[in-house]
């Protein structure tokens, strides 16, 4: 049946509503449900949170009615893991009994049967209201009570504000009439945001080589360091140069060819260096403010050990060879894709509580990020079943998913627990995709689940204004995906301007670092340095830059110039981005800005820093003029002030 009070449409939540929904320590998450009921009666909600299983022991948060029987809340969670919210509703009787009270005295109606009922509620909420105030409580049911003292001086102690904040939030025992949960995964800040940086240890050197590049990546501002596979490659049917199927004797093969006569995901590549080196790398990396994330990529190459040891864990053809993985038109001959529903059920579990301690194993050595290749590939089962079992253990492990897929794939990964997922940014190119595709990565319904990681490159793909390009496409991509949303990442050689496709049609690299060495000099700064260090800077010193929700467009009249906003939860930090969308070519527009939105005056004037350039702008108004030259900057990353 159906309680009295009507608790629909809670938020945040997944589709399902059979995954948590998501949130990071610190971050403002705001609690909201549809509450209504039969009659005229006001209604009070209020929001309790805590530990999933444990007490909901903090003080309630009352929601606000925001209109149309909307009502919401704002929550703060101080730790990692699963929490509930316990969203409960009643009857207010005492703002009923207010209201209808302040009516009938208005109208000039007798009150005597009111004020009766008023001094006979205020005594019964008395006991309850924090002791401080309870005084006052008990000294306005007296007044009401006081027939002596006339019917204005007894309603004026009765309907005082004071009285309202005293008894706002007191339920009698037994009054709720309606409760709720949602369920929701708090993840440590870096779930929420960071700047990523992507390089392939064995061109560097190996581990010792990437610890002597770490000084210079923390320097440019990065938060994470991702490593391609670090395993061994396997021998038979190894890729070379260019994906080509004729590898010499010198060439690396593809490190997501996991497996040799080595060992297979838990071991090292020999040439990258010993377990010693990897403990060493992670922790110099701490010791610059950083991590390291590592490759979690569930296949196999023809040689790694799973493929003699466990053979029904891998798909077989009609003449007994294994499949190889194809994503057409491309072929990876050196891949076997993993069968993760072998016929036998034993099999299955066997093989997932493989895939299982194979995370084990690693967060044993120090790493808490993972970056998932292709986990659309898997079944969303098993993503289901190992996230939260890691999780559970280790409630500071982020996982990235690389699901360049269809969008309701993608957001059901994010939906049974990735951490953060890649999106369509890197070919949402032109001024309307961003928009509608900013909104919906950040105020959409999907927000409340699912985080995305704008890069603007990978070791897979260079697309749209980056092939070919100069590089003031790589300046203006780099200051979209930095500044649209809190996480984001590069691939090395997007510093240098590296933009040579395999051809018109594939939008791979050239020489691909997937299958050859790479040796990129750290001798002299590259072009990009100074940007790709003032925009992390930023992000760190802005807390508006650090948050998904609340991406606010601005219209203008210039197809390629983008402006958007973003406001701290407490308000207190504005920034305004404006974009030149077009690599080439000098742009101008007159920004139609939404002042209210970012809390400036409309007509006083307020102060516009560009962190770029270091210049400083008085505007007055709506209606700024802006001319920006793709030679000198992509952009204004500009810092609000209002005053003087």
């Amino acid at each position: 049946m159906l309680p009295r009070i009507v608790l629909d449409d809670l938020r945040p939540r997944t589709p399902s509503g059979a995954f948590p929904a998501k949130a990071a320590v610190g971050e403002a998450v705001t609690v909201s449900a549809d509450i209504f009921t039969d009659g005229h009666n006001l209604l009070a909600a209020s929001a309790r949170s805590g530990k999933a299983g444990g007490e909901h022991g903090r003080d309630p948060v009352p929601l606000a009615h925001i209109g149309n029987d909307r009502w919401e809340a704002t929550l703060r969670f101080e730790d990692s893991g699963a929490h509930e919210v316990v969203i409960e509703a009643w009857t207010d009787r005492y703002a009923t009994w207010r209201r209808d009270t302040m009516v009938k005295a208005g109208a000039g109606q007798d009150l005597t049967t009111e004020l009766v009922e008023g001094a006979q509620l205020l005594a019964s909420l008395a006991p309850l209201v924090d002791q401080s105030r309870r005084s006052l409580v008990s000294d306005a049911a007296d007044s009401l009570a006081r027939q002596a003292c006339s019917v204005e001086v007894r309603l004026n102690a009765a309907l005082d504000d004071a009285v309202a904040a005293a008894v706002a939030g007191v339920v009698p025992p037994g009054e709720v009439t309606s409760t709720a949960t949602v369920t929701i995964w708090v993840d440590r800040p870096r779930g929420l945001f960071g700047a990523w940086y992507e390089l392939f240890p064995r061109s560097e050197g190996g581990f010792a080589g990437v610890v002597k590049r770490l000084p210079a990546i923390a320097d440019l501002g990065f938060d994470v360091v991702y490593l391609p596979p670090v395993h061994p490659i396997g021998r038979s049917h190894r890729k070379g140069a260019d994906n080509t199927l004729d590898a010499g004797p010198d060439d690396p093969g593809s490190p997501w060819a996991i497996g040799g006569e080595e060992g297979g995901h838990t071991a090292l590549h020999p040439e990258l260096g010993s377990f010693d080196d990897f403990d060493s790398m992670v922790a110099e990396a701490l010791q610059h403010g950083m991590e390291i994330a590592l490759d979690y990529a569930l296949q196999c190459s023809p040689d790694h050990p799973w493929v003699r040891e466990h053979p029904e864990w891998f798909h077989r053809r009609p003449d007994g060879t294994i499949r190889y993985a194809e994503n057409p038109p491309k072929k990876y001959e050196d891949i076997y894709p993993i069968n993760f529903w072998p016929a036998e059920e034993s099999e299955r579990v066997a093989l997932w509580e493989e895939c299982r301690d194979i995370l084990r194993f690693w967060i044993g050595h120090g790493v808490r990020i993972f970056r998932v290749d292709n986990p659309h590939t898997k079944p969303m089962a098993f993503w289901a079943w190992v996230i939260p079992e890691i999780q559970g253990e280790h409630p500071d492990v982020v996982f990235l998913a690389e699901a360049f897929t269809r969008p309701k794939v993608m957001a059901k990964l994010a939906e049974v627990g990735f951490t953060q997922s890649y999106t369509y940014f890197t070919w949402r190119t032109a001024k309307v995709e961003l928009v509608a595709y900013g909104t919906e990565v950040t105020s959409g319904r999907s927000a409340d689940y699912m985080r995305p990681n704008f890069w603007p490159n990978t070791p897979d793909i260079l697309s749209g204004p980056l092939r070919d390009g100069p590089l003031a496409a790589f300046a203006l991509r780099l200051l979209l995906a930095a500044t649209m949303v809190p996480s984001y990442g590069i691939y090395r050689g997007y510093e240098w301007g590296e933009n040579q496709p395999q051809s018109d049609t594939n939008e791979e690299y050239r020489h691909s670092e997937k299958y050859e060495l790479k040796d990129r000099s750290w001798d002299e700064e590259a072009p990009l340095a100074p940007l790709l260090r003032s925009i992390n800077q930023s992000r760190r010193r802005h807390p508006a830059l650090q948050r998904l929700r609340g991406l606010q467009f601005h219209t203008g009249a210039n197809p390629a110039v983008l402006a958007y906003s973003r406001v701290s939860d407490d308000g207190d930090d504005v920034v305004l981005c404006v974009v030149n969308l077009d690599p080439h070519h000098v742009q101008e527009d007159v920004l139609t800005l939404d002042l209210g939105a970012m809390g400036m005056p409309w007509a006083e004037p307020f102060h516009a820093h560009d962190e770029l350039t270091g210049a400083t702008y008085t505007w007055q108004g709506a209606h700024p003029y802006v001319r920006l030259d793709p030679a000198e900057a992509p952009g204004h990353l500009l810092h609000l002030r209002a005053g003087g």
